[in-house]
């Protein structure tokens, strides 16, 4: 590509999106694969590495705004007022840079397929052709819906006329806008100053711009998307499940390639910022999102949902819910476990069948191997924790912690009532209640004694009050 420092990048999220059929949410901020729609457009605008990022909003601008300063504080939110057209927002976000020059991007904000590669094409034609406005087009099979790209006998831009602006003859042109230009900014001034509301919509329309610079004599020069489906717009819900899969379907194949096994692509969800290293293995039926990472040699799934959890190398997790959670290397979770927020296993660890942890650790070689809930607690190197061990963590208004030291032995079906401490190499017995500590060494016994009532069946049968 042309090396150039481009002046502005204008994305246009100022639309209700009322096909979406949202009270609650504005078009743009609807999400898939752990980016709002808008936030895959910003992403891929700020690695153009423009002097100015602007977003012009309009519909649900103050929860549009809010979130443009969550995903990138440098970006400018502009509001259009009125909903009068694209040409009058690039007009209105101009306004607000009266002194920039030079080569302006300008793209939609429900374009979340588009890649920086791409824009970085379409601004290296417009440099290299001395254009005044460089459109990306597409050519689809199906053009229905989209503005017309409209050429001259030699091949050249002529005109881009909306579909419905479009004559019969028009309508059959298959190459169509994608709605992203790079625009030589002066000469963008110019044409805006002269645009009308003479249009089906009674808007200014933005791709007017194109038959003013050719009117105008300037070089109108086009780009074609290698992939037609980068430039898809999303207005419906139908057409965000469409978009979710075939990312979805990007984003497994940028991993599978850079040397991540996934068993069942099409079956396996991950978000366009989790880090998954070569040699890791995704079985079938996972999702993984937010700022997950996997390590080399990690085996996770099948059926494992991973939110902002870190595996290390080696690891295994199986079947599990994982929140917020560090696993470390040689670790095993699963099956049917929950791991929640605050949850760090050390190196070897285990957390078993049908465990819930929640804001614990597990030292190095822990095991929890099955049934258990623990909550708050700090669980040394080598303890053991018996089956439908529970940390009475709550006593319904604060939360206590559970200290168990190394090499610790929890017996089955053990209560830990917090605070509670169970020192190094100490014993719990099966069945216990514990609220007191245990010294290390020690055995922890806290249950009544059992007695045994001869005869007693045979005379409760003889009353009559047995049931079948």
């Amino acid at each position: 590509m042309t090396d150039v420092r481009l002046a502005a990048v204008v994305v246009l999220a100022a639309g209700e999106g009322t096909r979406m059929k949202s009270a609650r949410t504005p078009k743009v901020l609807h999400e898939l694969l752990g980016r709002t729609l808008l936030g895959h457009v910003v992403a891929a605008s700020r690695e153009l590495d423009p002097e100015h990022l602007v977003v012009v909003v309009g519909h649900g601008r103050e929860q549009a705004t809010a979130h443009l300063g969550e995903i990138d504080p440098q970006a400018r939110a502009v509001v259009q007022h009125e909903q009068n057209g694209t040409g009058h927002a690039v007009r209105v976000a101009l306004d607000t840079m009266p002194d920039v020059t030079g080569t302006l991007v300008v793209l939609p904000g429900d374009a979340p397929l588009l890649t920086t590669h791409t824009l970085q094409m379409l601004v290296a034609e417009h440099v290299r052709a001395g254009a005044a406005t460089t459109v990306l087009t597409a050519r689809l099979d199906d053009a229905t819906g989209y503005g017309r790209v409209v050429r001259d006998a030699s091949g050249h831009v002529e005109a881009i006329v909306e579909h419905k602006d479009a004559d019969e003859a028009t309508r059959e042109v298959r190459e169509i806008n994608s709605s992203v230009y790079a625009f030589d900014v002066d000469q963008l001034r110019t044409a805006l100053a002269q645009l009308t509301t003479d249009n089906a919509q009674g808007e200014e329309y933005l791709t007017d711009v194109v038959g003013l610079h050719r009117a105008a004599g300037l070089v109108v020069a086009a780009h074609v998307a290698p992939v037609a489906s980068e430039v898809m717009g999303i207005n419906d819900r139908v057409q965000l499940a469409e978009a979710r899969g075939l990312l979805r379907d990007r984003v497994v194949e940028q991993h599978q390639r850079a040397g991540v096994t996934i068993d069942d692509p099409a079956g396996t969800w991950i978000d366009v910022q989790v880090a998954i290293e070569p040699d890791a293995v995704i079985r079938t039926g996972c999702q993984l999102s937010g700022s997950t990472q996997v390590a080399a040699g990690a085996v996770v799934g099948p059926d494992t949902t991973l939110v902002d959890t870190l595996v290390g190398p080696d690891a295994t997790v199986l079947r599990a819910h994982c929140i917020g959670a560090v696993i470390g290397p040689l670790a095993s979770v699963g099956p049917f476990t929950y791991l929640r927020p605050g949850t760090r296993l050390g190196r070897g660890a285990k957390a078993g069948g049908f465990v819930e942890v929640k804001a614990s650790t597990l030292g190095d070689g822990a095991k929890v191997p099955h049934l258990s809930y623990i909550g708050d607690a700090a669980i040394g190197d080598r303890a053991n924790i018996g089956a439908a061990t529970v940390t009475v963590n709550y006593d319904g208004r604060a939360k206590h912690p559970t200290i168990i030291g190394n090499d610790v032995r929890i017996g089955s079906d053990t209560m830990l009532v917090a605070p509670v401490e169970v020192g190094e190499g100490a014993y719990t017995a099966a069945g216990s209640v514990i609220t007191q500590d245990v010294p290390p060494g020690a055995l922890g016994v806290g249950r009544a004694r059992q007695r045994n009532i001869e005869g007693w069946v045979a005379r409760w049968r003889s009353t009559g009050q047995e049931k079948s």
